[in-house]
């Protein structure tokens, strides 16, 4: 067992807020928990409401801890969901390639996402169910031809085998983290979905530290 003080599990320099969006049963959950648990759910319950995983990851040697948030996909939920959207760095709009309803309701998830989020969120369009190649409903090519057209980052992947899934995942970090570097990403502003760990350092050294050698503690 890990020892609870051990501080390196806590030692990331970044929380970013994720959410995933899509459809009921596209397979959301099992996402989530393929790329936190490194398992594959059989039968993932759906989701009522929003359910939450964190994995910290790392980026260019930069420690990133991600909150992801798992939204329901029945229309039911969709209030209650949508008050998640708000201050999400990255999103994963999930449909599945077996069933293109699930394709073809891509544009209204994509219309909450780009209303309700900053205009610098990062959203991955992720085609899920890739190990049920033989019933697939709708081609890479038509999916690719949808994100280029919407400016999307797009990948099939598989919950149940892990194609794919760490790569969206890790992807979407990755140009979050760009953002920031390229100065297009403000920290300071408002629902970003990025948190520094520690506040930004101020150039005032007469702040007390508790790191101090005169600290009594």
């Amino acid at each position: 067992m890990s020892n609870p003080n051990n501080n390196g599990p806590y030692n990331y320099t970044y929380i970013f807020k994720y959410i995933i969006i899509g459809d009921m049963g596209v397979g959301k959950s099992c996402l989530l928990h393929q790329f936190t648990e490194k398992k594959f759910m059989a039968d993932c319950p759906h989701t009522i409401g929003v359910e939450f995983g964190t994995r910290i990851i790392e980026v260019s040697g930069q420690k990133i801890k991600l909150q992801i948030w798992d939204t329901a996909g029945q229309e039911r939920f969709r209030a209650v969901t949508r008050s998640y959207y708000r201050g999400a760095a990255g999103a994963l709009m999930v449909y599945d390639i077996t069933r293109r309803s699930t394709y073809n309701h891509l544009s209204s998830w994509l219309t909450d996402a780009r209303s309700l989020t900053h205009p610098n969120t990062v959203i991955y369009l992720i085609g899920n169910k890739g190990d049920l190649e033989a019933q697939r409903d709708v081609s890479y090519e038509e999916a690719k031809q949808f994100a280029d057209e919407n400016g999307l980052l797009f990948l099939e992947t598989s919950a149940k085998t892990g194609q794919n899934v760490e790569e969206a995942f890790l992807e979407t970090a990755k140009k979050i983290y760009q953002n920031i570097l390229d100065g297009s990403l403000d920290l300071n502003a408002a629902e970003t979905g990025v948190q520094p760990k520690q506040p930004l350092p101020k150039p005032a050294q007469n702040d007390a530290k508790p790191s101090d050698s005169q600290c009594s503690c």
